[in-house]
C-alpha cells in the first residue's frame, strides 16, 4: 500500500485505557499504537524488574517492641536457616544439622575418647610425677640435674650415678608404687566384703514381723489392680501359639492305615500257625563257671528309650519290636542249628564229667557204671525236652484257635457279589461293619490305579445286599440302619457312580410299574426294598434342589405310587402312609407343594369312615366312593378303642401282618389314623404360607369338622384330632383376591403447555427489563473476558519476544568474544613461533 494513503488520526494527550473514536485506520496502524504502548508499559516495567533505588531494613522485629529479644533470635536464626537452605540442599537427604555445645560437636563429645583403658589407673589418672614427666619431656637431663638433700649431698658429689643406674631407680619406684596401689585396693575390697557380712547380721536383728492385723490393715489399703492391669497379666501368661505339625494328606493316611493293618495281619498270621514270639528268640549260650568273658563283643547298642503308655512304663518301642520280627524269621535256622550244637556240647561236658570223677573215684564205681548213668542222662534230657514241646504246643493252641476266630485285618476288593456276600456270612453286624471298613482302608483309590472301580463295585453291592436283607421273612432293619453309614462314606467318594446305580433301581421299578399298569390296567405297591431305597435317597442326596438327577425321578416315582397303585389292603394304606413321611421329608426346606400327598391323606380319612358319608367332599383316585375296599381303617370293637395306646407302627410289620390278631390289626389301624392325623398337622405348618391354602385344605376341614366320628375315638386320639383341626384352623389368610374396580380412574390433570409467538426468526426476543438488562450483562462480559484473553495472550508473546531478543544478543556477544579471544591466540602463537624461528637461525 501507499504509505501517502495512510490516513492516521493522532490524539493531543495519549492516554492510557482509554478507547477513542480517532483509532479507526488501517489495521496496521492499529498494531503498531499496540506495539507501542507495549514498549512504553509491559517493557519498561520488564527492564526494571530487578531494580530497587529505596533501602529496607529487613531485620525481622527490628522495631517491634511486643516480641521478646529472645524470640527474635529464635526467629531470625530460623529465618537465616532458609536463606542458605536453598535449591542445592533440596536432595541432600544424608546430611544433618551438625549440633554443638560450647563450640564442640555432640557427635565428637559422644565418641567417648576419655574412656579409661584399665582399672590399675584409676585412682591417679593424668597425674605424672615430677621424675616421670623430667624423664621423659626433659630430654634426660633432669635426671641427672636431681635435687639431693643437703645431708647427704657430700657423700653422693663423691660417687655420682650412671644414666643407668637412675632408670633402674625410677623403674623400682614406679613398681612399688603400683604395688602399693594394688594393696590399698585388695585391702578397701576386704573392709567392704566384711561390711556386707556384718550388715547382713544386723539386718536380720533389725527385721521385725507386722502383726496380723496390722497386715491385714495393709492388705485392705492396698488399691486393687485395675481391669487393664489384669487384663495385661492375663495375656502375659496365656500360652503362645505353637507351630503345629503338617497336616498329612488324604493318600499320606490311606498308606499308613493301609501300613498299618497290613503289619497286624502278618502278627495275625504268625499266631495263627503257632510261631511263638518268646520261642523264636535267641536263648542264651551256656557259659561255665570260668568263663571270662573275653570274647564279648558289643554288636549293637540294645539300650531302650524310656517312655509311658496309659501311665505305665512302656518297656519295648514298637520300632524295636519291628525289628525283633523282621530278625526272628531270619533267625530260625540259625537257632535250630544252635540247640542241636548246644546239646552236643552238653553231651560231652557232662561225658567228661563223668571220666573225670571216675578217673578220681576208680575204687568206688566201675567204667561200665559211668557209661550206663551217661545214657540214662541222655535219655531223660530227651524225655524232658519232648515234655518241654507238648506243652509249648498246648499253650500255643488257644492262641491258634483265637487268632483263626479274630477277622483279617486285610480284605481283597469283592469282583462279583458272591464273593461279597460270602464275607458277610455268619458275621454279626459289627463285624461286617469293621470288614467294610477295612475293605475301604485297604483298596483306597490313591494306593493303586483299579481301586477306585473296585470300590464303586462295592457300592453297587451293598446296596444289593441292602435289598436282600430288606425281602426277608423278618427284615433285618437295624442291619440296614447301621449300613447305610458305610454306603454314605462310599457315596461321598464317589457321588456319580453312586447316582448311576440308584437311577438303574430307580428305573426298573418305574419301566416295572408301567408295564403291570399296561397289562392288568392297575398296579400294587412295590416291596420293602423299594420304599427303603427311596428312604436312602433322601439320606445321600440333596433333596431341596430344584432339579436333581436321582432325587427328581425319585420324586416322580413316589407321586406315581400315591396315585396309581390300588389300596387294597392294610398293608397299602401302611405304604402309602411310610410314601406320604417321605414325601413331608423331601419338601421340608424346599416347601414344594405336593397335591398326591393331600389326596392320599383325604383319602386315608375316607376309608376311616362308614360307608354312604361322601357328602362335600370329593375322593381322587386311587380312592373310590364306592366299592368293597371302603372301611379299611374303620374300628368297631369298644374293647381294642379303650385298650389302644399310641405307638410309631413299624415298617417291618408289612411282612407279618398276616399272623397278627384280631386286636392288633385294630391297633395297627388306629395307629394309621393317628398318624394320618399328624401329618395332616405337618402339612398345615408347611403350606401355610400358600395364597391358596384354605382352598386347598377344604375339603380336609370339611371330612374332619363333619364327619369324623370324634366322640367314638379313646382319648389320645382325640387329642391328635383336636391339635390337627386347630392347626387348619387358626391359618390367617395372607392374600387378597384380585376384584375389578366397579368406578373407573380419575385421569391426572393436564397442564396446557404456554405458547409464545415469535413475530421475527432469527433474532432474540425481547422481554422485560430486567431481562434484557440481564442479557446485555452476560454479552459485555463474554465480550469483555474474550478481549482480556486475547490481550494478555499478546502480552505474553511480546515478552517471550523481549526474552529472545536478549538471549540471542548474550549469545552473539558471546560468539563474538570467542571469537577474539581465538584471534588473540591466533597471533600470539604466530608471534611465538616466528620468535624461535629467529632464535634457531641465529
Amino acid at each position: 500500500s501507499n504509505p501517502f494513503e495512510v490516513k492516521v488520526n493522532r490524539q493531543k494527550f495519549d492516554i492510557l485505557g482509554r478507547k477513542t473514536k480517532n483509532d479507526v485506520g488501517l489495521p496496521g496502524v492499529s498494531r503498531s499504537k499496540a506495539i507501542k504502548k507495549r514498549n512504553q508499559t509491559l517493557l519498561k516495567e520488564y527492564k526494571e524488574r530487578e531494580k530497587t533505588n529505596v533501602f529496607r531494613d529487613k531485620r525481622f522485629g527490628e522495631y517491634n517492641t511486643k516480641i521478646t529479644p529472645e524470640e527474635k533470635m529464635i526467629r531470625r536464626f530460623a529465618l537465616e536457616r532458609q536463606q542458605n537452605y536453598g535449591k542445592k540442599n533440596i536432595y541432600n537427604l544424608n546430611e544433618d544439622e551438625e549440633l554443638t555445645h560450647y563450640g564442640q560437636s555432640l557427635a565428637e563429645i559422644e565418641k567417648l575418647n576419655d574412656i579409661v583403658d584399665s582399672d590399675s589407673d584409676t585412682e591417679e589418672r593424668g597425674t605424672l610425677s615430677a621424675e616421670l614427666t623430667a624423664a621423659h619431656f626433659g630430654g634426660g637431663g633432669g635426671l641427672l640435674r636431681k635435687k639431693i638433700p643437703s645431708e647427704q649431698q657430700d657423700e653422693e658429689e663423691e660417687k655420682p650415678k650412671s644414666r643407668k643406674e637412675l632408670i633402674e631407680e625410677m623403674i623400682a619406684k614406679s613398681k612399688q608404687e603400683k604395688q602399693e596401689r594394688q594393696t590399698r585396693r585388695e585391702s578397701a575390697l576386704e573392709l567392704t566384703e566384711k561390711l556386707d557380712k556384718d550388715w547382713k547380721e544386723i539386718q536380720t536383728l533389725i527385721a521385725r514381723k507386722t502383726p496380723k492385723s496390722e497386715r491385714k490393715d495393709k492388705e485392705v489399703e492396698k488399691p486393687k489392680p485395675d481391669e487393664y492391669d489384669m487384663i495385661v497379666r492375663e495375656l502375659g501368661f496365656e500360652m503362645k501359639a505353637k507351630p503345629s505339625e503338617r497336616l498329612k494328606t488324604e493318600e499320606e493316611l490311606a498308606k499308613e492305615e493301609q501300613a498299618r493293618l497290613q503289619k497286624l495281619e502278618a502278627d495275625r498270621l504268625r499266631r495263627m500257625h503257632g510261631i511263638d514270639e518268646q520261642a523264636n528268640k535267641k536263648r542264651p549260650n551256656h557259659m561255665s563257671a570260668d568263663d571270662l568273658a573275653d570274647g564279648f563283643i558289643l554288636d549293637k547298642d540294645d539300650r531302650r528309650l524310656l517312655s509311658y503308655k496309659d501311665g505305665k512304663i512302656n518297656i519295648e518301642s514298637e520300632e524295636e519290636k519291628e525289628v525283633e520280627e523282621g530278625e526272628e524269621k531270619e533267625e530260625e535256622e540259625g537257632e535250630e542249628d544252635n540247640e542241636n550244637e548246644e546239646e552236643s556240647e552238653e553231651e560231652s561236658a557232662s561225658e567228661d564229667e563223668e571220666a573225670d570223677a571216675a578217673d578220681g573215684h576208680s575204687d568206688l564205681e566201675s567204667d561200665v557204671e559211668s557209661e550206663e548213668e551217661a545214657a540214662g542222662t541222655k535219655a531223660e534230657k530227651k524225655h524232658k525236652a519232648n515234655e518241654n514241646e507238648s506243652q509249648n504246643v498246648e499253650k500255643l493252641d488257644p492262641k491258634r484257635e483265637a487268632a483263626k476266630s479274630e477277622l483279617p485285618y486285610t480284605f481283597a476288593a469283592p469282583e462279583s457279589y458272591e464273593t461279597f456276600k460270602s464275607l458277610f456270612a455268619g458275621r454279626t453286624i459289627e463285624q461286617q461293619l469293621i470288614i467294610l471298613e477295612r475293605i475301604q482302608k485297604c483298596n483306597h483309590p490313591s494306593l493303586a490305579v483299579g481301586n477306585k472301580a473296585k470300590l464303586e463295585k462295592l457300592f453297587g453291592f451293598l446296596l444289593e445286599y441292602i435289598g436282600e436283607l430288606a425281602t426277608l421273612d423278618l427284615p433285618e432293619l437295624r442291619t440296614i440302619d447301621k449300613l447305610v453309614l458305610p454306603l454314605y462314606n462310599l457315596c461321598q467318594m464317589f457321588p456319580e457312580a453312586a447316582s448311576d446305580s440308584i437311577k438303574f433301581i430307580l428305573r426298573d421299578a418305574a419301566h416295572e410299574l408301567e408295564e403291570v399298569i399296561e397289562v392288568k390296567g392297575r398296579a400294587t405297591f412295590p416291596g420293602l426294598d423299594t420304599l427303603i431305597y427311596l428312604k436312602i435317597v433322601s439320606l445321600l442326596f440333596p433333596t431341596s434342589d430344584f432339579w436333581h438327577p436321582v432325587v427328581t425321578p425319585a420324586f416322580m416315582y413316589m407321586s406315581q405310587l400315591l396315585t396309581k397303585c390300588r389300596i387294597a389292603t392294610l398293608q397299602d394304606v401302611i405304604k402309602g402312609l411310610f410314601i406320604c413321611c417321605l414325601f413331608l421329608e423331601y419338601v421340608s426346606l424346599s416347601r414344594r407343594f405336593v397335591p398326591e400327598l393331600i389326596n392320599f391323606l383325604l383319602g386315608v380319612l375316607h376309608i376311616s369312615l362308614p360307608k354312604n358319608q361322601a357328602q362335600g367332599y370329593t375322593v381322587v383316585h386311587p380312592f373310590t366312593p364306592v366299592g368293597k375296599n371302603l372301611e379299611l381303617l374303620l374300628v368297631c370293637d369298644k374293647e381294642d378303642l379303650e385298650s389302644w395306646e399310641k405307638q410309631n407302627v413299624p415298617l417291618s410289620i408289612v411282612t407279618r401282618l398276616k399272623e397278627t390278631s384280631r386286636t392288633e390289626t385294630n391297633h395297627i389301624r388306629l395307629s394309621c389314623l393317628a398318624l394320618c392325623f399328624d401329618l395332616i398337622k405337618k402339612c398345615a405348618a408347611l403350606y401355610e404360607s400358600l395364597p391358596s391354602f384354605h382352598e386347598i385344605m377344604h375339603p380336609v376341614r370339611i371330612l374332619l369338622t363333619k364327619h369324623v366320628p370324634v366322640n367314638e375315638y379313646p382319648e389320645k386320639m382325640q387329642e391328635w384330632y383336636h391339635s390337627a383341626l386347630k392347626e387348619l384352623e387358626n391359618k390367617v389368610k395372607h392374600y387378597t383376591p384380585l376384584i375389578c374396580e366397579k368406578k373407573k380412574p380419575v385421569p391426572l390433570k393436564q397442564y396446557t403447555p404456554k405458547i409464545v409467538k415469535v413475530l421475527e426468526f432469527g433474532r432474540k426476543q425481547a422481554g422485560s427489563k430486567k431481562e434484557q438488562e440481564r442479557k446485555q450483562l452476560i454479552q459485555r462480559h463474554k465480550r469483555e473476558l474474550k478481549g482480556a484473553i486475547r490481550e494478555i495472550r499478546k502480552d505474553n508473546q511480546f515478552l517471550a519476544r523481549m526474552q529472545l531478543s536478549e538471549i540471542m544478543e548474550r549469545d552473539s556477544a558471546r560468539k563474538r568474544k570467542v571469537k577474539e579471544l581465538l584471534g588473540s591466540l591466533a597471533t600470539q602463537e604466530g608471534e611465538w613461533k616466528a620468535m624461535k624461528r629467529k632464535k634457531w637461525q641465529s
